[in-house]
């Protein structure tokens, strides 16, 4: 460890560089991942806040949620056989304010829930982001396919599908704007294995997101690139101590003839990728946890500390394996070829 930090401190220059490098790669990381996180929530914030469970579908919706139709009688016998079960359906659909403005919105209506929103027949309520847009309670809404005006009863936080606000309706008023008798899921949470039901198909909360088209791809489309910043600052190490090896040929000969192990040069390596690992990873999490803080309320930034400390274990095995690859050479180190190598 002391030779590792002389060394820096004697190449103060091109040490900080790296740092610098790394900590830009692990910051954009970083923000990625919040942005990640939080389109995620933004998504499908619905879903994503229940607890761990199943979901149920229409085995011959071939894993669409739109084209699922859950059997009335299979739907009964589900219910009265779980208790805590909920069914439920999900359609995309406008509503129009008091003042004729509409509102793109995702349509819920949940029978026997302890999940979603109830609401009385005639009663809608919404997620707390329409209240920015100037809908109060008390207001009453309109709907094409609707004969009659819904009142808003209330609010409800964070309750968002395919990033449109949740619009929570009486299972009737549901039927009756979409022109429909059946529910499309049902929902049992606290599964740990999901019983077979003859003529449904079986989803964890996670599997179940990922038939919903817009959030995969979203999702795939930014883990790829953190990833690949990931690779990129593995990438770095690699060439960033293999440049500095090349250099130190002549040096490695002399420590290896007056009886330095190459052990003891590997752990001097890893010191030093450590040292400067940490340092910029770090400033990167200090500064990503800020900016949660400090964002815009409309900005989708949602990046808890599990996972900045997940990333950061995977920044420092990167790092490792990126520094010990290029160190394979100081093994093949012999001392008098590389003292005289490093005199010519």
């Amino acid at each position: 460890m002391i030779l590792a930090w002389k060394e820096i401190k004697k190449n103060k220059a091109r040490f900080i560089i790296l740092g610098f490098i790394i900590f830009l790669v692990s910051f954009l990381t970083f923000m990625i991942s919040g942005l990640s996180n939080g389109l995620s929530k933004d998504n499908a914030s619905l879903i994503k806040d229940l607890p761990d469970g199943h979901f149920y579908m229409n085995a011959d919706a071939e894993e669409n949620y739109l084209a699922s139709k859950i059997d009335k009688k299979i739907e009964r016998n589900v219910l009265e056989e779980n208790k805590q079960a909920s069914a439920l359906a999900i359609q995309m659909g406008f509503i129009n304010d008091d003042q004729d403005k509409q509102h793109s919105v995702a349509f819920v209506a949940a029978d026997h829930s302890l999940f979603f929103e109830e609401v009385g027949k005639g009663e809608v309520i919404l997620d707390r982001s329409l209240k920015d847009e100037g809908v109060k309670i008390g207001d009453k809404v309109k709907n094409k396919q609707y004969s009659e005006e819904l009142i808003v009863k209330g609010f409800a936080d964070h309750k968002k599908f395919s990033h449109a606000p949740a619009a929570f309706l009486h299972k009737e008023d549901y039927k009756e704007i979409f022109k429909g008798t059946e529910m499309q899921l049902i929902f049992i949470p606290e599964l740990v294995e999901a019983p077979s039901i003859t003529g449904l198909q079986s989803f964890t909360n996670d599997e179940f997101l990922s038939t919903i088209p817009s959030y995969s791809a979203e999702q795939m489309s930014l883990n790829m690139i953190s990833w690949f910043l990931i690779v990129i600052s593995g990438m770095l190490f690699t060439i960033f101590f293999y440049m500095m090896n090349v250099q130190k040929i002549g040096l490695y000969g002399i420590l290896k003839a007056i009886g330095m192990k190459t052990r003891s040069l590997f752990v001097m390596m890893w010191s030093q990728m450590m040292i400067i690992t940490l340092a910029s990873l770090g400033i990167s999490v200090l500064l990503s946890q800020a900016l949660e803080t400090v964002a815009p309320e409309g900005l989708p930034f949602y990046l808890p500390a599990k996972t900045s400390f997940q990333f950061s274990l995977v920044f420092i095995a990167v790092g490792f394996i990126g520094a010990t690859l290029s160190g394979i050479q100081i093994k093949k180190v012999e001392p008098l070829k590389a003292i005289q190598q490093g005199e010519g």
